[in-house]
């Protein structure tokens, strides 16, 4: 099996159009929580989200691309320009059949989907689409608009596993590489849902936080007074490389992707399993494949969305595989990001391995009275960032539909 490192990252999160404003945003403890205002929640019971501020396509995209994408894929093409960059890949040296796109994401462009079917029942029942409604809503588009941008011509397509989206993109990528089929693969997610549709069934379900009046702190994984997830939005792009490409070209290593597992609850439509049994088993074989003991593991970035039940669950699934392990810190990065659906898993991952690059765990903010609930053998760090030396960071993603994913990164040495 090949080795599989990073060697480039881009995101465009409610913390930042960028990785480095994403990164210093969240080490300062900053809420990405604000007002709707992508569209008009007066009606609405929840109205607020973590939106991504101040977006300009142009800085990365033509006029063309703009016209012809969803909000989801200008996301997309935006992080993975920035990720390319940064990692100094030179792609016309390169066999366009060497390279890929793995991209994932939960819903898709569900802004042109509603748009274009609110505007067809507004009219007289004349079908007015626009041309490029399929194109433009289609899942899959975004990875084929990135591969359209780069000229690559290899591993092409989307995965889609709700909120476990982000980490089965990277894993898929990851495993590609490994086996050879691919020298570069551009992975990570996007998702630009906050939208009328996406708003409102989550709220209907009883998911999202309805915290209105202190919208700031109203993702507050682990606090007793959690009373649901926050919607974000965004992408994370990261390049995978096979090691030896990389060390050809000298090229700059964030971390090395070591290990990365997936398993399902098969219990529940959106509720995990109480006792945690196939989110124990992914973070397992995920370490086990990473060549990890337990004691090993230095930081772990939780799916934690501030929902009663999953931060509990996922938390007591943690203490049993890792309460033996008195150095492993825990922060939920959701507490300022909001849940980003199908683009978390790849947001946190670059937080994760940030992390393991600076030495330094983003704190969990929010959190004022834990709950009583949660195992007292976890280490929370909560309020301000921590300085530690990382060698391994595990990062999971799990997905309505029972998904469990999990990534494990290493120090590159």
């Amino acid at each position: 099996m090949k080795r599989v490192v990073i060697t480039g990252l881009g995101a465009v999160t409610p913390l930042g159009n960028n990785v480095e404003d994403f990164w210093q945003n969240s080490i300062n403890g900053v809420s990405g929580a604000g007002l709707i205002t992508h569209f008009d929640s007066e009606k609405f019971k929840v109205h607020f989200a973590c939106e991504v501020k101040n977006f300009d396509p142009k800085v990365h995209l033509t006029h063309n691309e703009i016209k012809r994408s969803d909000l989801f894929s200008q996301y997309a093409m935006y992080a993975s320009t920035e990720a390319i960059q940064d990692s100094g890949l030179e792609l016309e040296k390169m066999d366009p059949f060497d390279t890929g796109v793995i991209w994932g994401t939960g819903q898709g462009g569900m802004i042109t989907f509603e748009t274009e079917v609110m505007n067809y029942a507004e009219g007289d029942g004349t079908p007015k689409f626009n041309p490029f409604f399929v194109p433009k809503f289609i899942a899959n588009m975004a990875s084929g608009m990135i591969s359209m941008k780069f000229g690559l011509k290899g591993i092409n397509y989307t995965t889609i596993s709700a909120c476990a989206t982000g980490n089965t993109a990277l894993m898929d990528a990851f495993n590609y590489i490994r086996l050879g089929k691919a020298k570069v693969i551009i992975s990570g997610g996007s998702e630009a849902a906050v939208t009328p549709a996406s708003i409102g069934g989550f709220s209907i379900m009883k998911a999202m936080s309805t915290r209105n009046d202190d919208f700031a702190t109203a993702s507050r994984p682990y606090d007793a007074d959690r009373d649901g997830f926050v919607m974000g939005e965004g992408a994370g792009a990261l390049i995978l490389e096979e090691y030896e490409h990389a060390k050809a070209r000298g090229a700059k290593i964030y971390a090395e992707l070591a290990g990365a597992a997936m398993t399902a609850d098969a219990y529940h439509m959106t509720a995990p399993h109480p006792e945690g049994i196939s989110a124990i088993k992914a973070m397992q074989l995920a370490m086990k494949e990473a060549g990890a003991n337990i004691e090993d593991l230095d930081y772990l970035n939780p799916h934690a969305t501030s929902t009663p039940l999953g931060d509990l669950v996922e938390l007591k699934a943690i203490s049993k595989l890792f309460g033996g392990n008195k150095n492993l810190d825990i922060s939920a990065t959701k507490s300022m990001t909001g849940h980003l659906l199908g683009a978390a898993g790849a947001a946190e991952a670059i937080l994760s391995i940030k992390a393991v690059e600076k030495g330094i765990i983003p704190p969990t903010i929010n959190l004022h009275h834990i709950d009583e609930n949660i195992p007292k053998d976890v280490n929370i760090v909560f309020g301000e960032a921590k300085e530690k030396e990382i060698n391994f960071a595990l990062s999971n993603a799990f997905g309505f539909g029972g998904h469990n994913a999990t990534l494990v990164f290493k120090k590159f040495k």
